[in-house]
């Protein structure tokens, strides 16, 4: 770490800034248990808007909360072999239990597949009971070697859908939506543009028919797998014999989905918005929207300056509960404190508008509101503060997606580029490269072995390129996709 007043640039060090930020932002700090992490309530909150957010969406969308147990059977795992091949290595095993050898060693579950299509296998019966919808809200241990706060962690918490359907095409279209419901809430609550897409067979989920996936641009160009969505197609229903009396008579296996995602969205929002200051929360997911700092000079001007910051709270208060949910602030009145050291606590937290108001800007019934993401200030009337204040948080959060956009174009390369030049791109700054894959499963395992790079996605057609690629980037062969390639976290 720097100083004790300034963090490591994201120039100089990305990954140093991204740990110092997280630290000094007290989102998260290291445990005891190695490779877990604990999440403050700086970081927990914004987990917490999160969430009320996705669970809205998945409501809307006809899901309902569950709860399965945490211990997994071992066997389960071993009923798909797809499955059990690509989790074993990551999976935290119970030998004992009170003092006792178990009958059968039980799983910390790393996904819950096994045990849900299990339970879903004896509560449904026929086709009327399908579809199934549910999502659960639950933490998950997988046990990583190498950990980042947020990005990759031993335990970390999560939401994960599960559903069961008559027919391919039923659950072929359950994949899309919760995709597209992902997508939208990346970019309409994180302010975080993402390209969708399906996943190659290389990359693929464990035991799934067909993978898609959300992926961000992060500030150093590499990519973040935001979340997921799986057509798991009869793999597990034939697994666990979740069998339906079908409309025409007779017996099939149902078709299942899978999608979820992680507090690794916490560390790709620190990725995407924050700046050499701290981090930049986009207001729909902020804790706290507007700081007000009052400011003065003697005990006299303190006793009047906090009387009027009390003033606007309640007057915002007002406002609020003609608006439900819209305003969250809060009044920082700590005494023996300057307010620049106050206003670098709150930028470093990334709390998108702070409000400033000292003895002349009372005097002329005004306050100055200081943008977060821009650093912007300007005056505003205490007479309208409420709508200002409501005006200005919608602009920050459409210009903090904007931004993000558009930084993300600048850092993509759509046009033909050399493998070459492709290598040195993917050794220096890095980029979201479009370009030609043959299929070859042998072209795609060498990039990655040349270059650290993948393929990210086979972008939807909202995002591939106006003139698809003719051949492949590695060998020059004719192209059968285009394919979006970059180095990924």
């Amino acid at each position: 770490m720097a100083d004790d007043k300034k963090l490591t640039t994201r120039a100089a060090d990305f990954s140093a800034w991204y740990n110092e930020v997280v630290l000094r932002a007290a989102l998260a700090d290291y445990s005891p248990v190695r490779g877990c992490m604990v999440i403050r309530p700086n970081g927990y909150g914004i987990w917490e808007r999160m969430q009320r957010a996705l669970d809205d969406m998945f409501k809307a969308t006809g899901h309902r909360n569950a709860y399965f147990p945490l211990f997994i059977p071992e066997s389960f795992l071993h009923k798909e072999a797809q499955h059990v091949e690509g989790f074993a290595p990551e999976t935290a095993v119970v030998t004992h239990g009170g003092g006792k050898k178990l009958e059968e060693p039980l799983i910390v579950r790393p996904t819950s597949e096994t045990i849900i299509y299990s339970m879903f296998a004896k509560w449904v019966q026929s086709y009327r009971d399908l579809p199934l919808l549910i999502n659960q809200w639950a933490n998950v241990v997988r046990w990583e070697m190498r950990t980042r706060l947020f990005l990759r962690t031993l335990e970390f918490l999560w939401q994960e859908g599960h559903t069961a359907h008559a027919t391919y095409d039923d659950a072929e279209e359950e994949a899309r939506r919760m995709l597209g419901v992902y997508s939208d809430f990346m970019e309409g609550w994180m302010a975080m543009p993402v390209v969708t897409g399906q996943k190659t067979d290389a990359e693929r989920f464990a035991g799934a028919l067909r993978t898609y996936s959300c992926e961000a641009m992060m500030q150093d160009n590499k990519a973040l797998q935001a979340g997921t969505s799986h057509n798991l197609g009869q793999n597990f229903a034939k697994a666990f014999d979740l069998k339906f009396q079908a409309e025409h008579g007779g017996q099939e296996y149902a078709w299942n989905t899978s999608w979820g995602v992680s507090t690794r969205l916490v560390g790709g929002l620190v990725m995407t918005h924050g700046d050499d200051v701290g981090i930049r929360i986009p207001p729909l997911l902020a804790p706290i929207e507007l700081v007000i700092v009052p400011i003065y000079r003697s005990d006299d001007e303190r006793e009047r300056m906090l009387e009027a910051a009390d003033r606007i709270m309640r007057a915002l208060a007002d406002w609020e509960r003609r608006d439900p949910g819209r305003l969250r602030v809060h009044l920082d009145d700590r005494d023996g404190m300057k307010p620049g050291a106050k206003y670098y606590e709150w930028e470093l937290q990334g709390v998108p508008l702070r409000l400033e108001i000292g003895p002349r800007d009372l005097e002329k019934n005004q306050a100055i509101l200081v943008r977060r993401d821009t650093r912007e200030k300007r005056p505003v009337s205490l007479n309208t503060l409420g709508e200002d204040v409501a005006d200005l948080l919608t602009r920050i959060q459409e210009d903090m997606l904007i931004a993000a956009r558009e930084r993300r174009e600048e850092h993509s390369m759509r046009h033909r580029i050399s493998y070459d030049d492709f290598r040195a791109l993917m050794d220096g700054e890095g980029a979201f490269v479009y370009a030609g894959w043959c299929g070859s499963p042998e072209c795609e395992a060498q990039i990655k072995e040349e270059t650290k790079a993948t393929i990210r996605v086979l972008p939807d057609e909202e995002f591939r390129s106006a003139e698809t690629p003719s051949t492949c980037l590695k060998c020059g062969r004719p192209a059968t996709a285009e394919a979006l390639w970059a180095k990924a976290y």
